[in-house]
C-alpha cells in the first residue's frame, strides 16, 4: 500500500503542476520536463499516469472544476436572489484575481480561455474538455437570468443566448485584466453585466 500511497501523491502533484505553469505561462512552453521538475516527480512516473502532455492536463482541469463546483454551487445558490449572485460572482472574480496577483505578481485572467484560444486547433481532447467545462459556467449565468426574468427583475427574449453574450463579455474583461496587469479592471463587471441585462444596477435591484 506505501508504493500506491507515493503513486497517488505524485499524480496529484502532477495535476497540479501542469496546470500552474500553464496558467502562469502557456501550453507550448510547459514541457513534460518542467512539469515533472515543478512536481518533484520523475519522468518514468508521469508516463505511469499520463500519456502525454494534453493526457495530464485533461485530467487536472477535471480534478480541478470539481474542486470549484461546490464555490459556484454556493454563489449561484437559488436561495440567494438571481441578480445578487451575479453581483456576488463579479466581486468573487475580482478578489480571486486580485489574490493571484498578489501570489505571483501577475492578473492571469481565466486558465480556461487562456488555454482554449491557444489550442483549440491542435488539441481536440483538450478542447472538447475546456467547451465542457465552459459549458457548465455559462449554465450558472444562465440560471441566474432565468429566474431574474421568472420574478419580472428583466426582460430577455431568449435566455440561452443572453446568457452566452454574458459569458463572453466576463471572459473578455478577464482577458483584458490579464493584458492588462490590471485586477482593476474587473471593477468595470457589475456596470457591463447591467448594461447586457438592461438594468441599472445589480445592487439596487439584487435584493
Amino acid at each position: 500500500m506505501k508504493p500506491m500511497g507515493r503513486f497517488s501523491d505524485a499524480k496529484e502533484r502532477l495535476m497540479q503542476a501542469v496546470l500552474q505553469l500553464i496558467w502562469s505561462g502557456s501550453y507550448g512552453s510547459t514541457t513534460i520536463d518542467s512539469i515533472c521538475d515543478k512536481a518533484g516527480v520523475k519522468k518514468g512516473s508521469f508516463y505511469y499516469f499520463f500519456k502525454s502532455k494534453a493526457d495530464v492536463a485533461v485530467a487536472a482541469l477535471e480534478v480541478d472544476w470539481q474542486t470549484r463546483r461546490p464555490e459556484l454551487d454556493a454563489l449561484f445558490s437559488p436561495t440567494v436572489p438571481p441578480l445578487e449572485r451575479l453581483s456576488n460572482f463579479s466581486e468573487f472574480a475580482y478578489r480571486k484575481q486580485a489574490e493571484v496577483k498578489k501570489g505571483c505578481g501577475c492578473v492571469l485572467g481565466c486558465a480556461l480561455f487562456t488555454l482554449g484560444a491557444e489550442i483549440c486547433t491542435q488539441e481536440k481532447d483538450l478542447r472538447c474538455k475546456i467547451q465542457e467545462i465552459l459549458g457548465s459556467y455559462r449554465k450558472y449565468l444562465e440560471s441566474a437570468i432565468r429566474d431574474a426574468q421568472a420574478i419580472g427583475l428583466i426582460e430577455v427574449a431568449d435566455v440561452p443566448a443572453k446568457a452566452r453574450m454574458l459569458f463572453a463579455y466576463y471572459e473578455g474583461v478577464l482577458t483584458q485584466a490579464r493584458i492588462q496587469n490590471d485586477a482593476e479592471v474587473l471593477r468595470d463587471l457589475p456596470a457591463g453585466m447591467c448594461a447586457f441585462l438592461g438594468i441599472k444596477s445589480l445592487e439596487a435591484l439584487a435584493g
